[in-house]
């Protein structure tokens, strides 16, 4: 029985979104963060530790490891960090290293993209046919979709930071991304979804979520058995495979490494799902909503299977945020299915409070660059300097004209469209995408410098190198972090060692936490700080043998 969609859309409806447009806004989500800083704390600093042992040959290739202390999953992303290093030998490394994430996540957004266009190309997924005709056509109306799920995908506040580092989480991603586009391309492109699904899964596995591949793959053949697409149905020895191959490359890279955690806050779980997911994950909840009678039709079964396993993850994991990333391109294409249910009213408030939140954040970022420059007025600057010790502010032309250019982008975006009533789907996320743009570009241009000062651990070894001699090559660092050993590494120099005793290490220089006991056998020189630790509870001690 062939129920009525709850899509009602019109010709005008399907608008397609301007393509020069939609990249640079691609382009301005994409590109700031990659120059300028350094690898920030923690994970970000973790992964580009693994990436520089790797490229300095401090570690092997099949084994990175951190001041002796060997990465946990798999190898693979890391591998793309240590190539594009040696390969761009003129680049900064940490320039280096970002340059094939900002690809990884430029293929997230194109994946997600054709992953929903295909599925807004079934036949359960169209609006309902007018009487006299005039309703949308089908490739317009998936191109609209599409966009909309692009957009949804980019406003989502859990990608803004997680999908401009440097982890694996970004690379499994890209590979749930890719294996939803196999899923959704199998009834209109074998051949190319059955290499996508043969890649996704070994590449999920090999960045260290191997569960998560088992689980969307089991999914995957379940969903295509009970599929009445052949194409489809003849996927499924295809996903055997990958589930065969995704299996191999954990044993290979010792990637079975469980990290389910025994206690679950289930206050601290809604509040990250709330902020997290927002605004795709309210509109993927009202897409299950209005379109419950289709509840088992293949555009809504294939991006909730891809959701669900994430959520289970997240949820054995502790709520874990790097966990819960894997949902969103699943919640960004639910989130398109709900574009053609709004009604007029939901999208106005939805546009008024994009315009008051982010015009009112940009403001806020211009006032404190304006007073980092200028001091007036006095008391951002008073604040930043209160907040990170010994931090002074510079200037960028180039950052500030990047400014000037996003700030007039979104006040045009603005003036679009509050002028008079849009009928595109896409519309009423438009604003969104674009705020969340406007505030990651202004951060990254105008806040860099503080921010940058704030989150990276130079500061604390450059503080650590004046207390020391310049001959000192050895620096034992026991039972420190990885991101402080990764920095230790990277900004001090030093080889660290990271493993074993300080009684037994050939060092003559060493660091422990702050508030430890001093070895016996070695001496105190000097406490230092991080420039925004007030407590100097995460402060290292420098010690020396006598």
């Amino acid at each position: 029985m062939n129920l009525p969609t709850p899509a009602i859309v019109a010709e005008r409806g399907v608008e397609r979104l301007p393509r020069l447009a939609l990249l640079l806004l691609c382009a301005a989500y994409v590109l700031p963060g990659i120059f300028g800083r350094a690898p920030w704390r923690n994970a970000d600093l973790t992964s580009f530790g693994f990436m520089a042992s790797i490229a300095q040959g401090h570690a092997p290739w099949w084994q990175p490891a951190i001041a002796g202390i060997p990465a946990e999953g798999g190898p693979l992303p890391y591998w793309l960090g240590a190539l594009a290093i040696k390969a761009l030998p003129f680049l900064d490394a940490p320039v280096a290293a970002r340059l094939p994430y900002a690809f990884v996540l430029v293929g997230v957004l194109v994946a997600v993209w054709y992953a929903c266009f295909h599925l807004a190309r079934t036949d359960a997924a169209q609006p309902v046919a007018f009487a006299f005709g005039g309703e949308a056509q089908a490739v317009d109306y998936a191109r609209a979709l599409a966009d909309g799920a692009l957009l949804a995908l980019m406003a989502s506040l859990g990608l803004l930071q997680l999908g401009h580092e440097t982890t694996p989480e970004l690379v499994q991603l890209l590979a749930v991304s890719v294996y939803l586009y196999g899923l959704a391309a199998a009834p209109y492109r074998r051949r190319r979804s059955r290499l996508a699904v043969l890649l996704a899964l070994p590449v999920l596995a090999a960045s260290g979520a191997p569960a998560v591949a088992c689980g969307l793959g089991l999914l995957g053949v379940l969903l295509n058995h009970r599929s009445s697409y052949g194409d489809a149905k003849g996927q499924r020895v295809w996903l055997l495979g990958a589930l065969t191959l995704a299996v191999l490359a954990a044993w290979a890279f010792n990637g079975w490494a469980w990290r389910v955690r025994a206690t679950l806050d289930v206050a601290s779980l809604l509040s990250l799902l709330a902020w997290f997911c927002w605004p795709a994950g309210p509109l993927a909840l009202w897409t299950l909503w209005r379109w419950r009678r289709h509840g088992l039709r293949r555009h809504i079964t294939v991006p909730a299977i891809a959701l669900l396993v994430p959520l289970v993850a997240c949820v054995a994991m502790d709520g874990s945020e790097r966990a819960l990333l894997l949902a969103l391109p699943s919640l960004a294409i639910l989130a398109a299915f709900a574009l053609p249910t709004l009604s007029r009213g939901f999208s106005a408030a939805v546009d008024w409070f994009s315009v008051f939140f982010f015009s009112a954040a940009a403001l806020f970022f211009w006032l404190y660059y304006l007073s980092m420059q200028t001091g007036w007025p006095a008391r951002p600057l008073a604040n930043l300097q209160r907040l990170a010790e010994g931090f002074e502010p510079s200037f960028s032309l180039l950052a500030l004209l990047f400014a000037l250019a996003a700030t007039a982008a979104w006040l045009a975006l603005v003036r679009w469209r509050t002028a008079r009533h849009r009928h595109a789907l896409w519309k009423s996320l438009a604003l969104p995408a674009g705020g969340v743009a406007l505030g990651w570009l202004l951060v990254t241009s105008l806040l860099l410098p503080p921010l940058d000062y704030a989150r990276s651990l130079a500061p604390l070894v450059g503080r650590l190198k004046a207390r020391m001699p310049a001959q000192v090559s050895c620096l034992a660092a026991s039972g420190q972090s990885l991101p402080t050993l990764a920095a230790l590494e990277w900004h001090g120099g030093w080889r660290v060692e990271g493993r074993g005793m300080l009684a037994t290490t050939p060092c003559s220089y060493a660091v422990i936490s702050a508030g430890q006991p001093t070895p016996q056998g070695w001496q105190v020189i000097a406490q230092v700080t991080r420039p925004t630790d007030r407590s100097g509870s995460a402060g290292l001690v420098l010690l020396k043998r006598p």
